[in-house]
C-alpha cells in the first residue's frame, strides 16, 4: 500500500484507520485457535518456485511473516503449479507433522522458518535430458524411466547419439548443482558406451550444493574412461544418498558401481548390485573415495588390477568408511581388498566388514590390501588367496597405519609374507584376532591366534576391551553396544549389521 502524504488529512486519517483495522483483522485471524499463552512466536513461511503455500487457509506465494500464541497449531497446504511435484518441508521442522506431506500443520513451540521445496516433475526422458538445460533446478522423478519410456531410442538406448547413448548431465565447468529427487522411482535399461569419455553416468559431474538420492539406477550398461559410476561419474562437495545401481560399471580409473570419484562429499544410505570392471582404482560402490561412505554396501563383483575394493578402490585424502559392509567376490593383481584396495595416511574404516572372496597377486587383504591409516572394529570372513603380502585383514600394514578391536575367520593362502590376520606388519596391532583353524594360518605379523572356540568365546573380546555384549540370538541386536555375539554359537558381529 503506498500512503500519499500530501492527501487531505482526513484522507491521511482513512487510510491510516483501514491500514490498524485490517493489521487487527490480520493478527486476530492467524492468531485464532492458539493455546491461550502469554508468549507469542513468528513463523517465517518460504516457497521455492514451483507452488505456494495456505497458512491457516491464508494462501501467500513467496515469503510471508505470521505470529502466533504458544502452542497454536497451524496449518499447513502446499499446492503445487502444473508440472512441479511438491517434494518436502525444511528448515525448522522438527513439530511439523509430517514433513513429507503437502498437507500438514506445525505446532508453535518457537520462532520458526520453513520452507515449502517444489521440483520439476520429470515423466519421461526428454524431461530428464532437459535438466541439463538448467543444472541448478529442483527436479522430481515421478515415475519409472525404461526402454518403453518416451524418447528411449532417440536419447538412452543403444542406438542414441551415434550410439554412445546417454549423454552425462553435467560436465565439468557446467557441472550439475541443484537437487534431484528420484522420489523412490527407478531410472531403468540406462546405456552409455563412451570409452574414451571421463565423467560417466547418469549424472556426470555434480559439485558443490548438488543433491541426488532416492533414485535407483537398474539394468545399466555403462562404460566410459576415467570417474566412472553407474549414477554419477564425479562428485565434489556434494552428497548422494538413499540411492542404489544394477548392471555393469566398466572404465579404465576410477570406476565405481554408483560413483566413480567422490571428492569431500558423502554417499550414504545407498548401495551397488552392479559389476565393475577397471584397471586402477575399481571399487563395488565408489572408485576413488575422498570423502565419505557411511551406512552403505556393495555386493557385486569387482575386478581390477591396481587399487581394487569390494566396496571403494582407492581411500585417499582424510576419507572415512563407516557402517559399510561388501559381500562381492573381488580379483585383482595389486591392492586387491575385500572392503577397501588401499587406505592411505589420516583415511579411516570403521565398524565395517566384508564377507567376499578376495584374490590377486601382491598385497592382498580380506578387509583392506594395504593399510596406511586406521582399522578398528571391522572383520572379514571371506577366503583371500594371493602371492605376497597376503593376509585374512590386512596383506600389508604399513608404517603409522594402525589396526584395531578387529578380526579374520577367512582362509588364507599364499607364498611370501602371509598372515592369518596380517601378512606384514610395520604399523600398530593392539586387541585383534584371527582363527587359526579356518584360515589354515598359525601365524600373522601381529594380532592374536585363537581357536574357534575361543573366537566364539565372549570372554576372548571382553577380556581385550571390546564394547561387547552377548545377545539372545542372531536376530536380536543391543545398539548401545559397537559390537553384539551370541556367546558360544557365533562370531562378534556389528550391532548395526541388518538382522540375518
Amino acid at each position: 500500500m503506498k500512503m500519499v502524504l500530501s492527501c487531505r488529512r482526513h484522507h491521511y486519517l482513512a487510510v491510516v484507520t483501514i491500514f490498524l483495522v485490517t493489521v487487527a483483522l490480520v493478527a486476530g485471524m492467524i492468531g485464532c485457535g492458539g493455546g491461550g499463552g502469554d508468549e507469542s512466536y513468528a513463523l517465517t513461511v518460504s516457497t521455492t518456485t514451483g507452488g505456494v503455500v495456505a497458512v491457516n487457509d491464508v494462501i501467500i506465494p513467496g515469503t510471508a511473516l505470521f505470529t502466533y500464541d504458544a502452542g497454536t497449531v497451524v496449518s499447513l497446504n502446499a499446492t503445487p503449479d502444473t508440472g512441479y511435484h511438491f517434494v518436502n518441508w525444511t528448515g525448522n521442522v522438527s513439530t511439523i507433522a509430517d514433513v513429507d506431506a503437502a498437507l500438514t500443520n506445525i505446532t508453535m513451540n518457537g520462532d520458526y522458518s520453513i520452507t515449502a521445496n517444489f521440483g520439476l516433475e520429470i515423466w519421461d526422458w526428454y524431461d530428464l535430458d532437459a535438466i541439463r538445460d538448467n543444472l541448478d533446478g529442483y527436479y522430481v522423478l515421478v515415475n519409472n524411466l525404461d526402454s518403453n519410456t518416451a524418447g528411449y531410442d532417440e536419447l538412452a538406448g543403444p542406438t542414441a547419439n551415434g550410439g554412445n547413448g546417454w549423454q552425462p548431465i553435467g560436465a565439468d565447468p557446467s557441472s550439475f548443482v541443484g537437487c534431484f529427487d528420484g522420489h523412490g522411482c527407478e531410472v531403468r535399461d540406462l546405456f552409455i558406451n563412451r570409452p574414451h569419455a571421463w565423467f560417466v553416468g547418469l549424472f556426470g559431474v555434480v559439485e558443490a550444493g548438488g543433491v541426488i538420492k532416492n533414485v535407483g539406477v537398474v539394468n545399466t550398461t555403462v562404460s566410459g574412461n576415467n570417474s566412472i559410476g553407474g549414477l554419477v561419474g564425479h562428485t565434489k562437495y556434494c552428497t548422494v544418498s538413499n540411492s542404489y545401481s544394477t548392471g555393469s560399471v566398466t572404465g579404465y580409473a576410477c570406476v565405481g558401481g554408483l560413483v566413480g570419484y567422490n571428492y569431500e562429499g558423502t554417499v550414504s544410505n545407498s548401495y551397488s548390485a552392479s559389476s565393475v570392471t577397471g584397471d586402477d582404482s575399481v571399487g563395488g560402490l565408489v572408485g576413488c573415495n575422498f570423502g565419505t561412505v557411511h551406512n552403505s554396501y556393495s555386493t557385486g563383483g569387482v575386478s581390477g588390477n591396481l587399487l581394487t575394493g569390494g566396496l571403494v578402490g582407492d581411500n585417499n585424502g582424510q576419507s572415512t568408511v563407516s557402517n559399510s559392509c561388501s559381500t562381492g567376490n573381488v580379483s585383482g593383481d595389486w591392492d586387491v581388498g575385500g572392503l577397501v584396495g588401499v587406505n592411505s595416511p589420516t583415511c579411516t574404516i570403521s565398524s565395517s566388514y566384508s564377507t567376499g572372496s578376495v584374490s590377486g597377486n601382491f598385497w592382498v587383504g580380506g578387509l583392506a590390501a594395504y593399510n596406511l591409516g586406521t582399522v578398528s572394529n571391522s572383520y572379514s570372513t571371506g577366503s583371500v588367496t594371493g602371492d605376497q603380502y597376503v593376509g585374512g585383514l590386512v596383506g600389508d600394514n604399513g608404517s603409522g597405519g594402525s589396526v584395531s578391536n578387529s578380526y579374520s575367520t577367512g582362509s588364507v593362502s599364499g607364498i611370501y609374507d602371509v598372515g592369518g590376520l596380517l601378512g606384514r606388519n610395520s604399523g600398530a596391532v593392539s586387541d585383534s584376532f584371527w582363527d587359526t583353524e579356518t584360515s589354515g594360518e598359525a601365524t600373522s605379523d601381529g594380532g592374536t591366534g585363537k581357536t574357534t572356540g575361543e573366537m566364539q568365546d565372549i570372554s576372548t573380546f571382553s577380556g581385550a576391551g571390546w564394547d561387547i555384549v552377548a545377545v539372545a540370538n542372531p536376530g536380536t541386536r543391543n545398539t548401545s553396544y559397537i559390537w553384539n555375539t551370541v556367546d558360544d554359537e557365533t562370531y562378534p558381529f556389528l550391532s548395526w549389521q541388518p538382522l540375518p
